[in-house]
């Protein structure tokens, strides 16, 4: 496991992270969701962040934008990527980590994140269900998981809304 630098993305990384984005997944989705969502109100600047090698070079990147838990104000983590050939070397984890702890230093409460159930509990989320969250689409119950970055406020249930970009 690499030291891996993090920082907020710049107007300069925007390429890069397009391309970070295109080359982790098997499709541009992603890629182009990061583009829809820097236009979208639910941007959220300081949220989108990157890991770097010692030379500077963006080899991850993981986004935090607005969402709602009914209609309380939430974070939604989504996309996480990683250009393949630094997967598995925790420069993902250090992107999460360091977005997860910017959201914290804003003052934001909760996160949710859809995605692989293996991963995602290291960071502290747990399956959304238990805290009463779910979603207007059919996932897998342990896909949905759901963490609150301040123990003083427990998660609230409701239902989660995505920005417009994500199309649920």
């Amino acid at each position: 496991m690499r030291n891996w630098n993090t920082r907020a993305e710049t107007g300069a990384d925007i390429p890069t992270i397009h391309a970070v984005n295109a080359a982790a997944f098997d499709t541009p989705a992603e890629a182009d969701l990061v583009d829809a969502l820097r236009a979208d109100p639910a941007w959220l600047d300081g949220l989108s962040v990157v890991s770097t090698d010692a030379a500077g070079t963006v080899v991850g990147h993981a986004l935090l934008t607005r969402c709602h838990i009914g209609d309380v104000p939430a974070l939604c983590l989504a996309p996480c990527a990683v250009l393949p050939a630094y997967q598995r070397t925790g420069a993902g984890s250090a992107a999460v980590r360091a977005a997860l702890d910017a959201a914290r230093e804003r003052g934001e409460r909760y996160v949710v994140v859809l995605g692989h159930p293996d991963y995602y509990p290291r960071f502290g989320f747990t399956r959304a269900s238990t805290h009463g969250i779910g979603l207007t689409i059919d996932v897998p119950d342990e896909a949905l998981m759901a963490l609150a970055l301040d123990a003083d406020h427990p998660l609230p249930a409701g239902t989660v809304r995505y920005a417009a970009p994500f199309g649920i």
